[in-house]
């Protein structure tokens, strides 16, 4: 079993930053998860942001969605932390942040939230013009 819980979320201007972290407790050992950030705003669709996989070399892979590439970062701190960087938000940015995460490593996987066992709860970021 494996508990998540993300924090950093709030209220910031356009053209602002917030770093969100996601934090993994319950397993011996969490270097082996797969997590990935999603976002849900209201009346759409969870969208996949972006995610990190175990590089064999000890490193971590990061992927991430073509429409999070060059504002959004995924950093890998320790085995149990993951942090969502984002950059330069806008309005459109405004939704429920959540992390995720499971214990395959396939990139092809990556993407799709049907893939996750293991959710947190979320955190909201609200983004003001």
């Amino acid at each position: 079993q494996v508990q998540l819980v993300e924090s950093g979320g709030g209220l910031v201007h356009a053209g602002g930053s917030l770093r969100l972290s996601c934090a993994a407790s319950g397993r011996t050992s969490s270097k082996s998860l797969t997590i990935g950030w999603f976002r849900q705003a209201s009346g759409k669709e969870r969208e996949f942001i972006g995610g990190t996989r175990w590089n064999v070399g000890s490193a971590y892979y990061a992927d991430y969605a073509d429409s999070a590439k060059g504002r959004f970062t995924i950093i890998r701190a320790d085995e149990n932390t993951v942090y969502l960087q984002m950059n330069s938000l806008k309005p459109e940015d405004t939704a429920l942040y959540y992390c995720a995460a499971d214990t395959w490593n396939d990139k092809s996987r990556i993407a799709d939230s049907a893939n996750y066992k293991y959710w947190g709860q979320g955190t909201q970021v609200t983004v003001s013009s």
